[in-house]
């Protein structure tokens, strides 16, 4: 079997484990703190900007509850994201306004986001597909301009960058994903980043029950009221926690050989794949930008691409389409007519198996499947 995606985890951050494990301290502490230090160095901010979470889908939610949104008021995001970044927005209480995206892609472009801008556009969300870095540097500095909050979706995007700069950086609020099957994993995690640091300090109080302080002697401002607790504003409790914070530590410093081992793999499908007719495969990232490699997609032509993945599958291969275009789910109520390059792309995108675990014998082996499946079907071209 060849998974799509695959962890990767051995013998340092078992090590971590039993280390925290040994100090019988499993919540919020101090590796919780060193992971958020070591995260925020890797972006190149101070600490106080960044905040460990229990999910990247927590940081969304964090991310719009902060704006304040009220009804009426819209946030304009591309089709083919995760849902929960859909999710967060409505139930933030704002109305989600689906872009349009650029079919090889699948990223939005400064253009497709201005076409669903209104008066009534309070944040952007602009997601950087497959850890390919998106049209950040026009789309930042347009938010900028209109005065519209800025959230980059970089759950895939963990080590992308754009002339040297991390993705993640160019807006005023981030999130990144470390789910089992992410780049840098922890299990279930993200991590949110705040560009102000006022507005970063909200936060962390939000994913904390909205406390500024604990009740304890530890905290106490008069020793007779020990047991008082400060909450200026109700939040929920969304925080990480030191055992999953050992994991990330290992593995941000183990990012750098994960990225490059998934680069070769990328180099290696671009090789098999240059000469299979009816396979278009992943555009070239401009210059300047770096891609974390988290997804390597082709695209088929129409009805033939659903036929490929059941023939894969018979083989023993894992592959997807991420991610269902969002404007055609009714319960996010979309009213914006047709998205031409969204439509195009989910109809002929298929994702293919990437991850550090594959062998090139793995890779050569997808590539002889994808053979033979397009074989049997109709190479029509993509």
């Amino acid at each position: 079997m060849i998974n799509l995606f695959q962890p990767q985890m051995g013998a340092e951050e078992l090590a971590a484990v039993s280390e925290v494990f040994d100090d019988q301290w499993l919540g919020h502490g101090p590796r919780t703190a060193a992971f958020e230090s070591a995260f925020a160095e890797h972006l190149g901010v101070g600490p106080e900007h960044v905040v460990f979470l229990n999910s990247g889908t927590a940081g969304l939610f964090l991310a719009l509850e902060s704006l304040g949104l009220r009804p009426g008021d819209e946030v304009v995001l591309p089709s083919p994201s995760f849902l929960a970044a859909a999710n967060a927005v409505q139930l933030s209480g704002a109305r989600p306004v689906f872009c349009d995206t650029d079919p090889r892609t699948l990223n939005p472009a400064l253009e497709h986001i201005e076409a669903a801008v209104t008066p009534r556009t309070r944040a952007v969300i602009a997601l950087h597909y497959g850890g390919h870095p998106g049209d950040i540097v026009r789309i930042a500095e347009r938010c900028r301009e209109r005065g519209i909050t800025l959230i980059e979706d970089a759950a895939c995007s963990v080590a992308s960058r754009v002339d040297g700069r991390p993705v993640g950086t160019f807006g005023d609020l981030a999130m990144w994903s470390f789910d089992a099957m992410k780049v840098l994993v922890t299990g279930d995690g993200g991590m949110i980043y705040v560009k102000d640091p006022g507005a970063a300090a909200r936060i962390r109080r939000l994913a904390y029950h909205g406390l500024t302080r604990s009740s304890g002697l530890g905290y106490a401002r008069v020793s007779a009221r020990w047991w008082e607790m400060d909450v200026p504003e109700p939040g929920r409790r969304v925080i990480g926690n030191d055992l999953t914070a050992a994991i990330g530590a290992v593995q941000l410093r183990r990012l750098p050989g994960f990225v490059a081992r998934r680069r070769e793999i990328v180099a290696l499908y671009d090789s098999e794949l240059s000469s299979l007719e009816g396979v278009l495969t992943p555009p070239a990232p401009p210059a300047g930008h770096e891609s974390t490699h988290y997804f390597y997609w082709i695209q088929l032509a129409p009805g033939v691409r659903d036929r490929v993945a059941r023939d894969l599958l018979t083989d023993g291969i894992y592959t997807t389409f991420r991610y269902a275009p969002l404007h055609k789910v009714p319960a996010y109520g979309h009213t914006g007519g047709e998205l031409p390059g969204v439509e195009r792309a989910s109809e002929r995108t298929l994702c293919l198996p990437l991850h550090p675990g594959l062998s090139d014998a793995d890779v050569r082996t997808v590539v002889s499947s994808l053979r033979r499946a397009l074989s049997a079907a109709d190479p029509a071209p993509a």
